[in-house]
């Protein structure tokens, strides 16, 4: 390039941009022109600098093998430091493309900043605004920083503060950073660089192991998800927890990081049972006030009843078990109903269960509940109505009913007030009173082997006989009064005073199904009565008919068929109430007193088949 051009060329470059023309032609008169070829290197990393270049034309790059830091073109200079000191060079220049430089050698350049002032001062000038710019840089780097340290301050203490644990971890699950609260559930405040996956139960660890690799598959693809199951978390000290959590991945094509939050639900798991709880303890209240609305107290003026009153008085305020014994219909409830509302515990619940209204197999699960998964069909945990019961009381109806493989767990809770839940080795402590009853002979069942003597002994510590509604006298009319009152404001009908014909009416008849069947007839009457009159005659089953019915049907002779379709609905009969069990002890040939291969023979010639 001839001298004219490289001296307006040089008053262009930023490093000579000070420097006058005939400093810049002084300059060149001893500085040479190079070329170089695409890949040439101009100068080599750890070789010690003697020259400086100014690009006339062409592209190097600045690299340290294959990091390459920065690429150059016309104008622009690299190797200034050579012109000052005689270090090595920490980084290599090649040529990118076919490129010429400008060279000027040290020594050169030196002898001539002593000789030319105006030189000198040209530099100086550009390294004063090079100094002035580097100022402003750093005090933008300095602002800059103070803005980064107080965004990291204020994320620190964010994540310090969080009350939801905060973990971060590498693509190899390995622990980089926690905050107090994940120490807290980890149980473990060294737990950095440890594998994640340990403190996790095997299925929460698969969850979050197949969520990061899927993630480590697809490297473009980012992740920030709410996990979809819960997080079992074991701690160092073996606490286990459940939580529900995040996950987010951030980083670089080089490093990867996942950020993981959890939240504690034990508390909420725990108040959404105590709900449950609550929820199920008021609907049992409900029913209780449900029943009370529509019952009529006892009415007592029979010797036989006022004795029942007098030992449900002694015995209410204790916290003794009663056995209440008595046919069908007799009032066992109503009793069992007096003895809690008359006892200490008359605030708490009064829990109902009919143990013979229930699944033999179900029964254990409804007296002292489940854990999720104890059988099939078991989706979730279950409060049985012992837990419903406690502090309170529990009425245990058909007492007789009680399968005998689950009246060992009934006399463990009356014995030590104690149970475990089914598939649960967690033993619970319950403090509940119980009342049972019966229309059955217990001592027979003891007998039979159908009932445990010592779970008969520890019910039997205080026995209530509740009178049969015929043996009562004139309580009948009484009773029935009663209810002819509460049925006719129910149903908004003329209030009924009873004849001496209907008195006698319900005094002369035996009454098989005790008050219940008095409070059904009762009823029906006033459902049909007619201008403030009802006719129990017309009600209430004729006593005569009915024997002259009996024996009828005792005087009837059977054909060989009508004798086949009865031995099969007896057959029938015996096979349901041992739930199709033929041989064995409770099955339907011992019910029968059969050998179960003729019970076997008679199923086949009769057809009978088990329902689907």
């Amino acid at each position: 390039m001839p001298n004219h051009n490289l001296v307006e060329f040089l008053s262009k470059v930023s490093f000579f941009s000070e420097v006058s023309k005939q400093s810049l032609e002084n300059l060149i008169v001893n500085s040479s022109e190079e070329s170089f070829r695409k890949n040439d290197t101009i100068i080599a990393k750890d070789t010690i600098g003697d020259s400086m270049y100014v690009i006339i034309n062409g592209e190097v790059k600045v690299h340290d093998k294959e990091h390459q830091y920065d690429t150059l073109t016309e104008g622009e200079c690299f190797g200034e430091y050579a012109l000052i000191d005689n270090k090595k060079r920490s980084a290599s220049v090649t040529a990118v493309e076919r490129t010429k430089v400008l060279k000027i050698e040290r020594e050169d350049f030196l002898n001539l900043m002593s000789a030319d002032s105006g030189l000198a001062q040209g530099i100086l000038a550009v390294m004063i605004k090079r100094h002035r710019e580097l100022d402003t840089i750093q005090e933008r780097l300095s602002t800059s920083k103070l803005e980064l340290e107080l965004a990291s301050s204020k994320t620190n203490g964010l994540i310090q503060g969080a009350m939801d644990a905060i973990i971060m971890f590498d693509h190899n699950f390995r622990i980089v950073l926690t905050n107090p609260s994940a120490n807290k559930l980890l149980e473990n405040d060294d737990a950095l660089q440890r594998n994640i996956l340990y403190f996790f139960d095997e299925e929460s660890a698969e969850v979050i192991k197949s969520l990061v690799n899927e993630a480590e598959k697809n490297t473009t693809k980012t992740i920030n998800s709410f996990i979809p199951n819960m997080v079992k978390v074991i701690g160092s000290n073996e606490t286990e927890t459940l939580n529900e959590g995040t996950i987010s991945k951030f980083g670089n094509e080089t490093e990867t990081f996942y950020t993981l939050i959890l939240r504690n639900i034990e508390e909420r798991i725990e108040a959404e049972d105590q709900i449950n709880f609550l929820t199920k303890q008021t609907q049992y209240l409900k029913e209780e006030i449900k029943e009370l609305t529509n019952d009529y107290g006892i009415v007592a003026e029979d010797v036989k009843m006022q004795n029942v009153l007098s030992l449900i008085k002694h015995v209410a305020p204790t916290n003794a078990t009663v056995l209440i014994n008595g046919e069908t219909g007799t009032g066992k409830e109503l009793v069992s109903r007096a003895i809690h509302e008359a006892s200490d515990r008359k605030d708490m619940p009064l829990v109902r269960i009919n143990c013979g209204a229930i699944p033999a197999n179900l029964i254990e699960s409804e007296l002292f509940g489940h854990k999720k998964g104890a059988f099939t069909g078991a989706t979730a945990d279950r409060k049985g109505r012992f837990l419903l019961a406690d502090k309170g009381t529990i009425f245990l109806d058909e007492i007789g009913e009680m399968p005998i493989d689950l009246q060992p767990k009934l006399l463990r809770v009356i014995q030590e007030g104690e149970f475990d839940p089914v598939g649960s080795s967690e033993t619970i402590k319950v403090d509940v009173r119980i009342i049972a009853a019966t229309h059955r002979d217990l001592l027979q069942h003891v007998a039979d082997g159908k009932f445990r003597e010592d779970l008969y002994y520890r019910l039997n510590v205080f026995p209530i006989e509740v009178p049969a509604l015929r043996d009562r006298g004139k309580d009948v009319c009484l009773i029935a009064d009663e209810m002819i009152k509460g049925f006719s404001k129910k149903m908004n009908k003329p209030l009924v005073d009873l004849s001496e014909t209907d008195k006698s009416v319900l005094t002369s008849y035996h009454w098989p199904g005790n008050v219940r069947e008095l409070q059904n007839l009762i009823e029906r009457a006033i459902i049909v009565s007619k201008d403030g009159a009802i006719k129990l005659k017309d009600i209430i089953p004729d006593k005569d008919s009915d024997e002259e019915l009996s024996q009828e049907q005792q005087d009837k002779i059977y054909t060989a068929k009508e004798l086949l379709a009865l031995e099969k609905e007896n057959i029938l009969k015996a096979l349901k109430q041992s739930r199709w069990k033929i041989s064995g002890k409770n099955g339907a040939a011992e019910r029968l007193q059969l050998p179960a291969t003729t019970l076997a023979s008679k199923i086949k010639a009769l057809g009978i088949e088990r329902p689907v």
